[in-house]
């Protein structure tokens, strides 16, 4: 059955905390605080990296769902997770990053569900993987992507897919603290707070205004010019921001009303969204305002983290 209201969820482990989670297409993800990762959800590409039982004549059965969170990548200390359309993705404490299930659109190349190691990548910091691409962030500042390319979300001047890891070079001398990719899209924020934005430029994802093309690149995003932005995420077809005094800015489709502002409109141009709900029950004032401390962009819709502050 459905369930239709949020419940608290368990995982197999004992005396452990959930710290980090990551929702892919069809599937989950969580990080312990004791690196052990789980999956739970969809697994018909092996997503979830339960390998699939054998049957009696000696064939494999269709991988099965997985109901509730159930340990994978079990040889693994995990620090963050990340989950694409049908692939997962982790970092692990040594830095290094490994990946399984279906990294390509489906039919395109040989599922996994036993973690691979993605070679190249040493003393990486950060990852974030979109419908079918990912990126990584070394301690040294240096951006690498690499899967899918078709509208040159990779930001490497082409729309040639990659397999292994590659320099995005356009973001070289720039100090990157946070990385988000989208369904076909992706960006990366600066220390100084600027947003780069790359990839599929429909419905204005970007972030470019009325410019709705696909850019190869990173190119800055001009119209945030002026708000301290400290993180960044990408949905399937839309973005979000949030500044430095906990405001929140959207653009992209905005059917559904992923864009939280209420209208449903769609735009190039970064709107900031209201929070627009009553002084918690605990505060001793009605003077006060709701500041975001996190956002999150799904495939159709937002969330965010907020706390009232009493002025």
């Amino acid at each position: 059955p459905r369930q239709r209201a949020p419940r608290r969820m368990s995982t197999p482990s004992s005396g452990s905390r959930s710290c980090r989670a990551a929702i892919g297409g069809w599937h989950c993800l969580a990080v312990d605080d004791k690196g052990r990762a789980y999956a739970w959800g969809g697994n018909e590409y092996g997503q979830c990296g339960e390998e699939p039982e054998r049957k009696e004549d000696g064939t494999r059965a269709l991988r099965r769902d997985i109901p509730i969170p159930q340990r994978c990548a079990l040889k693994l200390k995990v620090r963050q997770v990340a989950a694409g359309g049908t692939h997962s993705v982790v970092l692990t404490q040594e830095g290094h990053v490994w990946t399984w299930g279906q990294p390509w659109p489906p039919g395109d190349i040989k599922k996994i569900s036993t973690p691979v190691r993605v070679q190249g990548l040493e003393q990486v910091s950060m990852i974030a993987v979109g419908a079918f691409h990912n990126l990584a962030l070394s301690v040294d500042g240096i951006l690498w992507a690499w899967g899918n390319n078709e509208y040159g979300q990779l930001g490497i001047g082409d729309t040639q897919p990659r397999s292994q890891p590659i320099r995005v070079e356009g973001l070289s001398n720039l100090s990157l603290v946070d990385i988000a990719a989208g369904g076909w899209h992706s960006a990366a924020l600066t220390k100084e707070g600027e947003v780069y934005a790359w990839g599929r430029g429909e419905h204005g994802r970007l972030g470019f205004g009325d410019d709705k093309s696909s850019h190869m690149v990173p190119l800055k995003v001009q119209l945030l010019a002026g708000e301290d932005i400290v993180q960044v995420s990408c949905g399937g077809t839309h973005s979000v921001v949030l500044t430095s005094d906990g405001r929140i800015f959207s653009y992209g489709r905005g059917d559904h009303g992923r864009l939280g502002d209420g209208r449903e409109v769609t735009t190039g141009h970064p709107m900031e969204v209201p929070i627009n709900l009553p002084p918690p029950k605990t505060s001793t004032s009605s003077e006060g305002l709701w500041q975001a401390n996190y956002v999150a962009c799904g495939g159709r819709h937002t969330l965010a983290i907020v706390t009232w502050t009493d002025m």
